[in-house]
């Protein structure tokens, strides 16, 4: 079953691409028509395009790794933050840090400082500082939290990147290829669809349009760590039962010596029994 379908990309109006003479003749294969001057994408497509990124973001999320979601531009900043942080994964809404993915290393001491700083401040080591030093230290935080928040909690390189806008965050596209990670993007016909991995061919610039995606996006990722969940407690149980049957191996055996050794111990008695009876009328 598809996780969305023509009528509802239609009313978030999905299917506005740009003026004609903006276009880029590699969306070709992903236009319907052109109407007013105006390129209409063909849904049919989008619809097949978004269930293949969906699945793809599913498996990734189940194998535990995370996805970096990146848009810049004012219609989708609370959009793609809302979702993101709903399901726990990492996004840039602010400006792209260039080096963000090439030069990871030196990102990572920037997010480290601003967690320095939030020790210093918490354990009242800017107590005896003046007044102009806290000042400058409270924005410095400020600056970082604003731009490197959001990856906070971002340890390693992301494994996908979900792009709003490929043509605005080209540098973070360039950047992903380079280094070999799998690009998602909404493409809208004035963009270059080459250097994207999963192509999702739709309007770029309206609310709804990246809302209806996002959303259709989003839940199949939540479903990844959902049955990564569930995989990881089966496994829980399955480890348990082990633990118990391996503890239980032992018991089993001490308590089967235990009942050969009555048994022998009964027989013995026996025996001896039968030779008194045997004896008994000889010492007559």
């Amino acid at each position: 079953m598809s996780r969305t379908n023509f009528d509802m990309l239609l009313e978030a109006g999905c299917h506005f691409g740009h003026l004609r003479r903006k276009w880029n003749p590699a969306m070709a294969p992903y236009i319907f028509m052109e109407r007013n001057g105006i390129h209409i994408i063909d849904l049919h497509k989008t619809v097949v395009k978004i269930d293949e990124a969906a699945d793809a973001l599913k498996q990734i999320a189940k194998s535990g790794k995370k996805i970096l979601f990146v848009a810049t531009k004012k219609q989708a900043k609370s959009i793609v933050a809302e979702k993101a942080t709903g399901i726990n994964m990492p996004y840039v809404i602010e400006r792209w840090p260039g080096g963000m993915l090439t030069n990871f290393p030196t990102i990572r001491k920037a997010v480290k400082k601003m967690s320095n700083i939030d020790k210093l401040m918490s354990d009242g080591t800017f107590a005896n500082l003046s007044k102009r030093e806290l000042l400058q230290i409270t924005r410095q935080r400020a600056k970082l939290e604003k731009n490197l928040g959001s990856i906070a909690d971002l340890t390693r390189l992301p494994s996908a990147l979900f792009v709003i806008d490929v043509m605005k965050e080209n540098i973070a596209v360039k950047e992903a290829k380079r280094l070999g990670i799998p690009v998602f993007g909404i493409v809208d016909t004035n963009s270059d669809p080459n250097d994207i991995d999963f192509i999702i061919p739709a309007n770029d610039d309206a609310k709804d349009s990246i809302d209806v995606i996002l959303t259709a996006c989003c839940n199949a990722i939540a479903e990844g760590l959902e049955e990564r969940k569930a995989e990881k407690a089966d496994e829980k149980a399955a480890a348990e039962q082990e633990e118990e049957a391996a503890d239980a191996k032992p018991k089993r055996a001490r308590r089967a010596r235990k009942e050969a050794a009555e048994e022998t111990e009964a027989t013995v008695v026996d025996a001896n029994e039968d030779t008194e009876v045997e004896e008994a009328p000889a010492a007559e």
